[in-house]
């Protein structure tokens, strides 16, 4: 049966519990009453829907609330045990792999160092990357007792771009670790034991931290942000509500950018990717660092980037201010702030954005008296329009917002399949013409 719209009353039912499902998540607990005007739905629809999830134990009761003059309303909620989504994020110093319910609340979590010496495209083997990630999802499904069939995903955040195939499903582009054309999604599959039914989402590792931090951080009720991810190397995502705040629950509102390797300075320092001049040679943690090391700086013997970079920042800032200011440190760090105040008016000349956010270990241990220089710049370069509208901050999700972003990429599609699980349908036959070119073109 269709609808006027040419919809199925089947996409009808699942839009109507999308609809109940993400009101309740985000803004919940509610009442029926609530759920009313903040869906659109009409009372009975309400009803209907309330029942199904309840059947199906997603949703539960959460207490009560009294009304005026009434008899008290039940409040509803999500429930947290209904499902449990792993979050991924093979980042520049380890792998972090966690577990979540459906709340956020973390089950287990397992973490796999990567080398902090050698040759980066060592440190990033795929064989190597492959293998923790199927002792490490092992490992928090173990801790945690959770049997494969409440999962309903594994998201993981990767650093590069990311195109999909019919055949391999996610292939990574990341050409600064040394990934090229990786079919990671096809090579999990083949690793890890889990079921078939278990779908594997894989994206930008930038996009990820910009959906945590729309949807639960400092991005929440933005019209627009770009939120940058500042670590060994810098990547964005620019989020774009066009509905008001809240649309960009829709994950295809979220654009990875790959604003590291804009062009700052023509034949310039070389970058990790094989280029010259690109803006991660300059502002990068890892170009950072080798700059205060070219300029006399002394980070400690053996260190990985997250303690060298205490170091440089210890050196620059001492504590308690008793000891001198090293001037290198100081000199290195006024030149990174002034490159990426320069990246940040791009953004802002190029996207308007109302908020820049700043996440990552490197961009939230650097902090806000670093960003205060950040923002300065940014204002110089940017048009003064636009710039007066923009605000720079950090995240508020801490360092390990990848994970949790990656972690809901299989939750946003079980919401938008109405808090059901995928089911593979059956394989129709292409449109006519299809057969005939390639009847046409074929030897």
């Amino acid at each position: 049966m269709h609808a006027k719209s040419g919809r199925t009353v089947r996409d009808l039912r699942r839009e109507n519990r999308t609809a109940v499902l993400r009101r309740l998540y985000f803004e919940g607990p509610m009442s029926r009453l609530m759920l009313g005007p903040a869906t659109g739905l009409s009372s009975g629809s309400i009803s209907n829907v309330v029942a199904e999830l309840v059947a199906e134990g997603l949703v539960e009761e959460a207490g009560s609330v009294d009304s005026a003059g009434g008899r008290p309303r039940t409040l509803l909620r999500v429930s947290p045990g209904a499902g449990c989504m792993i979050g991924v994020d093979i980042g520049e110093t380890r792998l972090r792999i966690e577990l979540f319910d459906l709340t956020l609340t973390e089950l287990a979590r397992a973490e796999r160092p990567l080398a902090s010496t050698g040759p980066r495209t060592a440190r990033y083997d795929v064989g190597l990357v492959v293998d923790h990630l199927r002792d490490g999802i092992a490992e928090v499904l173990d801790t945690a007792g959770v049997p494969t069939e409440r999962l309903l995903g594994v998201g993981v955040g990767v650093p590069g771009i990311v195109a999909r195939t019919p055949e391999d499903g996610a292939v990574v582009h990341g050409q600064t670790i040394g990934w090229d054309a990786v079919p990671l999604e096809r090579l999990l599959r083949e690793a890890v034991d889990l079921p078939d039914s278990v779908p594997y989402w894989i994206d930008n590792g930038a996009r990820t931290l910009g959906q945590a931090e729309m949807w639960f951080g400092a991005g929440r009720g933005a019209r627009s942000a770009v939120v940058v991810l500042f670590g060994s190397g810098v990547g964005a995502c620019v989020a774009d509500d066009p509905l008001g705040p809240g649309s960009a629950l829709d994950w295809g509102h979220v654009r990875a950018l790959e604003w590291g390797h804009m062009t700052v300075r023509v034949r310039g320092r070389r970058c990790r990717c094989g280029s010259q001049g690109c803006l991660e040679a300059y502002a990068g943690a890892e170009a950072l660092l080798e700059r205060w090391r070219e300029a006399g700086g002394e980070p400690p013997a053996g260190a990985d980037e997250e303690t060298a970079l205490t170091s440089l920042l210890a050196a620059a800032y001492p504590p308690g201010g008793e000891a001198e200011a090293d001037a290198t440190a100081v000199s290195v760090l006024a030149e990174t702030a002034e490159f990426l105040g320069a990246g940040f008016a791009d953004l802002i000349n190029l996207f308007q954005p109302e908020r820049i956010l700043v996440g990552g270990w490197a961009g939230l241990q650097l902090g806000e008296r670093f960003l205060t220089a950040v923002r300065q710049h940014a204002r110089e370069y940017a048009l003064r329009y636009p710039a007066s509208r923009t605000t720079i901050d950090l995240g508020k999700l801490g360092p390990e917002a990848v994970t949790v972003g990656a972690a809901l990429l299989p939750l946003a599609d079980f919401f938008a399949r109405g808090g059901r699980r995928a089911e593979a349908g059956p394989e129709l036959p292409g449109p006519a013409w299809q057969t005939t070119l390639q009847d046409r073109v074929s030897p």
